[in-house]
């Protein structure tokens, strides 16, 4: 059964999510649930040339019932080094920070802001301080970890599928 989300956001999170599928965000893929526009998983891929290169990290962005106007709260299930697993993250465009929110950000702007984020060593609520190479252990440890989550494998078989190629 699907949730009754207010008009205005579920309006806006469809317009992002096909904006999202017109012009993906490098190293992101994200969609909301079938039943719940209000909640988004996404994967952010680690990027080359950082300690999270060839990690793949699976998470939650949970958008309030009026969204845009407030902003989501956002977590990350994978062990990654820089958020601590399952834990709200403090952002300036997350729960944490609603004065500093903009109805502008998009869902792929938020989740752009996540990636940037955790390629600094910035301090905030929901974050971790790790080495570098404690970061890249865990890097080739998120394939292995992800495959073994039935949600993530529902929700992004493809990755799952490329998991199973992956030590």
């Amino acid at each position: 059964m699907a949730t009754q989300v207010p008009s205005a956001a579920a309006r806006r999170l469809k317009k992002d999510y096909k904006e999202l599928l017109r012009e993906p965000v490098p190293f992101i893929t994200a969609h909301p649930l079938e039943n719940n526009i209000l909640e988004w998983h996404y994967v952010l891929k680690g990027p080359p040339d950082s300690p999270y290169a060839d990690g793949i990290y699976h998470g939650l962005a949970k958008f309030p019932a009026d969204f845009p106007y407030k902003p989501p709260s956002i977590r990350m299930y994978t062990p990654n080094g820089r958020f601590v697993p399952n834990q709200s993250i403090c952002l300036s465009m997350s729960e944490f920070h609603p004065e500093s929110w903009s109805p502008l950000w998009t869902v792929g702007a938020v989740l752009n802001g996540l990636l940037s984020f955790m390629l600094t060593n910035d301090r905030a609520s929901g974050c971790m301080t790790t080495s570098d190479q404690q970061k890249r252990v865990l890097a080739r440890q998120s394939w292995r970890y992800n495959r073994q989550n039935p949600v993530f494998c529902q929700l992004f078989p493809d990755l799952a599928e490329e998991a199973k190629t992956k030590p």
